[in-house]
């Protein structure tokens, strides 16, 4: 478990948030299931609320009217030089969604994709850092793309954050992440080819069968039941609104 007071190193995965249609359901279903709090920004921000666990930021969400929209928990990386790196992106044959603007004095943001479609964000925080817990209950453990395409994601973001990438044994194409200084940031799952890709999110919890159960009781659906695995025990979830998410709590380390 990581309090974060200043910005994370490139390549650490440092903000999530979520667009949803029902902000008030919304809050109801993550503050039972996290036990989140709400501080909401304004008409003038968009009505964009930050999600707080123990009075710090943890993950963001915002109103998404959109009709027939695909919800999803968007997976946010540091950088310490925004511009610098959507360069990186474009040259290693990623595409610009939103180019590179500040938000207002918190810091400077860029939201990408791969060149599969696999679609994240850059943060290059300010007076905002991004998120304060990592691995703590209620925010954000791991992240993990789930694409058709798995080495070509794994040149891609090596060519972007400068990941050492390492195949795991045994695993079915899967490949950790790790930064330059040896620290697993998350990893690539390889998918059916042409599956869409998706960057997905574990938050960490302390009882994954009384969270799914929780999920149920305020509107989501358990995807898979929860299982030991040699990390954890985990399941994957679903909000009201079809965002997929994982819960997990996480083998401790020896």
């Amino acid at each position: 478990m990581t309090h974060m007071t200043t910005n994370a190193p490139t390549g650490t995965p440092n903000w999530l948030d979520l667009g949803i249609p029902d902000m008030e359901r919304a809050k109801e279903f993550y503050g039972a299931l996290f036990g989140w709090e709400f501080q909401d920004y304004g008409a003038e921000m968009g009505h964009y609320h930050s999600c707080l666990l123990r009075g710090e930021p943890v993950a963001g969400m915002m109103p998404n009217p959109e009709a027939g929209a695909k919800y999803w928990w968007g997976v946010y990386f540091a950088t310490d030089d925004c511009d610098g790196t959507v360069k990186r992106v474009t040259d290693a044959g990623g595409t610009v969604v939103n180019a590179p603007d500040d938000v207002g004095d918190e810091g400077r943001m860029a939201v990408l994709k791969d060149p599969a479609g696999g679609q994240f964000g850059l943060w290059e925080g300010n007076q905002h850092i991004g998120t304060r817990y990592v691995g703590e209950p209620g925010s954000m453990v791991w992240v993990e793309l789930v694409t058709g395409a798995p080495k070509e994601a794994g040149q891609f973001y090596r060519s972007v954050f400068g990941y050492n990438l390492e195949p795991i044994p045994g695993e079915s194409d899967y490949t950790v992440l790790n930064r330059r200084d040896g620290q697993p940031i998350g990893g690539i799952q390889g998918a059916a080819p042409g599956t869409r890709p998706a960057w997905m999110t574990y938050f960490a919890v302390e009882d994954p069968d009384a969270s799914a159960d929780l999920v149920r009781r305020h509107g989501g659906t358990a995807a898979t039941e929860p299982e030991d695995t040699p990390y954890g025990r985990m399941c994957m979830v679903k909000d009201p609104f079809g965002a997929e998410f994982w819960l997990m709590r996480p083998r401790p380390r020896e």
